[in-house]
């Protein structure tokens, strides 16, 4: 055998060679690097230097289509590039068959690139997830992901080294939360450098996404009172002492099923809201106080006792009556009081006991005039004790009368001074007055300087609905011709001078065309402007009568 194949080697060996061009002649495919993006096309020409070359083609998996040939060339058309591939490229000569390869990269820009913010809002030290990724993007190896925070690079990742059929584009990292990264906003670059394979150098940005950092560990807190009383405006109150963003936190207050309106204010770390509540049931109710601020909510509860307690009611007989006439006064309970109350009258000495009723009966007395009577309720809710009261003043009417304080009946003035009478009579309703002196009418208004002509005596009359009465005044002008001493003349001075200012403050007070006639039912009705016209014609004769 071994023989035999030495035999056949040297036959071969004495064959004669090709000529020299066929041996020298060279196969080329155009162009020399490829490179398509996923699904076009690409046009490749296949060429020898051969003269007369033999059968010749490409080698291909990707879908070919000659365009076009000549006696050392061939065109064709591969489409739908949509993976790296090895084209071959082959011609014979004389026999004689030599190929070329052409390596088909494929890319695909990084067009679609996803950032994902996990959780968006991030309570404060918490870690958050920033992460980054391409879901079409070739070739890996040339791909570079950037993360960034606002315009500062956070981390960047290179994909060089990396296998083919682990092709994963995405970048993550681990950040824990800062007060200053509130509202940053993040993004990611994408970056396909093609440079090595004859390309250039393309980009891709994600959307940019804005991280929220909140503080909401301290739960609210509700501001109101525990017993509210039916139909009364209260407020209400709902507190955060720490909570970040503080004004961005949210109040909702509700009573039972209804909504309340609140006001929201906030400061530093501290937000809080206020309400006006009105509740319309009597019962055990509840107030809730629900926070809410970005994912995080925190709510709180407060029980309340709507109870009803209107003001007690003081019923007095007549509240203007005559003096010596019996008063009946009643103190009760409103119907809606809940639980009965318990009650108590004031205003008089040696008055009952407090007790679920009070009355009184007595008979109306000069002194009793401006009198304050009142009703006292009080209920216990909750251990707490309620009072109200109603009060109401007692005006008891009653004749005129002089009192010697107020109109003294002799009175001294010194010649040469500025002197007014003074007589304040008293009565109820309050008395018109006259004076009258020689049959004229005495203006008191109006201070008159004194003279020894104005020693006399003076006739008053007090006047009111129910009577009249009348009182002289003797007036005395004193002059130093008299021998007064100064020390005297001093002191008179100064007490008329005392006594002029008294009374005319009292008399401005009390001056009947000044002052509101108290109205009652049983006033006398039949007076009239003619009868006090006609008061000052006769108030003469009725000082004659009086020895005036």
């Amino acid at each position: 055998m071994k023989m035999l194949l030495f035999g056949v080697w040297t036959l071969l060996t004495l064959i004669p060679c090709p000529g020299t061009t066929e041996e020298l002649f060279q196969v080329s495919v155009w162009p020399n690097q490829a490179l398509v993006e996923f699904g076009q096309s690409l046009t490749i020409n296949c060429s020898t230097t051969c003269p007369e070359p033999g059968p010749s083609g490409v080698e291909t998996f990707l879908k070919k289509t000659q365009l076009s040939k000549g006696p050392q060339w061939k065109e064709f058309l591969l489409e739908d590039v949509t993976e790296n591939s090895v084209l071959q490229c082959f011609f014979s000569c004389s026999g004689v068959q030599k190929e070329t390869t052409l390596d088909i990269t494929m890319y695909q820009p990084p067009e679609q690139v996803i950032l994902d913010l996990q959780p968006e809002w991030v309570a404060m030290d918490e870690a958050f997830t920033v992460k980054c990724h391409v879901p079409r993007v070739a070739p890996l190896q040339n791909l570079t992901l950037t993360l960034l925070q606002g315009d500062q690079e956070l981390h960047r990742k290179a994909f060089m080294g990396f296998s083919v059929a682990s092709q994963r584009a995405e970048v993550t990292i681990s950040v824990r939360a800062q007060r200053e990264n509130d509202r940053c906003n993040f993004s990611c670059r994408a970056e396909l450098d093609l440079s090595p394979r004859g390309g250039g150098l393309l980009h891709g940005s994600s959307a940019t996404k804005e991280l929220r950092i909140f503080e909401f560990s301290q739960s609210p807190q509700i501001g109101v009172p525990s017993l509210l009383e039916v139909g009364m405006a209260e407020t209400v109150s709902c507190e955060v002492a720490r909570v970040f963003p503080a004004r961005e936190a949210v109040f909702h207050i509700f009573l039972e099923d209804q909504e309340l309106s609140p006001f929201s204010s906030w400061k530093g770390d501290a937000a809080w809201a206020s309400a006006t509540i009105r509740a319309m049931e009597t019962g055990d109710q509840e107030l809730t106080c629900l926070v809410s601020l970005g994912p995080m909510e925190q709510k709180v509860k407060k029980a309340v006792r709507v109870y009803s307690f209107p003001p007690p009611i003081l019923e007095i007989e007549d509240t203007y009556p005559m003096a010596g006439t019996d008063v009946n006064v009643t103190c009760s309970g409103h119907v809606l009081t809940s639980p009965s109350p318990t009650l108590q009258l004031h205003g008089f000495p040696n008055l009952s006991a407090p007790g679920e009723a009070a009355w009184l009966l007595f008979t109306a007395k000069e002194e009793d005039d401006g009198r304050n009577i009142s009703c006292e309720a009080s209920v216990e809710v909750q251990g707490q004790r309620l009072v109200k009261t109603t009060e109401v003043q007692l005006h008891v009417l009653y004749k005129p009368r002089f009192e010697e304080s107020g109109c003294p009946g002799n009175q001294i003035w010194v010649e040469g001074m500025d002197q007014m009478l003074a007589c304040i009579p008293e009565g109820n309703p309050a008395p018109a007055l006259v004076c009258v002196w020689n049959g004229m009418i005495i203006d008191l208004d109006v201070p008159q300087k004194a003279t020894q002509n104005l020693t006399g005596t003076y006739c008053c009359t007090a006047t009111n609905q129910l009577g009249s009465v009348s009182k002289d005044i003797a007036v005395v002008v004193q002059g130093l011709r008299e021998g007064i001493s100064s020390s005297t003349i001093f002191i008179i001075i100064i007490f008329t001078l005392g006594l002029a200012v008294i009374t005319i403050a009292l008399y401005l007070n009390y001056q009947p065309c000044k002052r509101s006639q108290r109205k009652r039912a049983h006033r006398q009705k039949g007076q009239n402007k003619d009868e006090e016209s006609q008061f000052a014609d006769i108030q003469a004769e009725d000082c004659n009568s009086h020895h005036c």
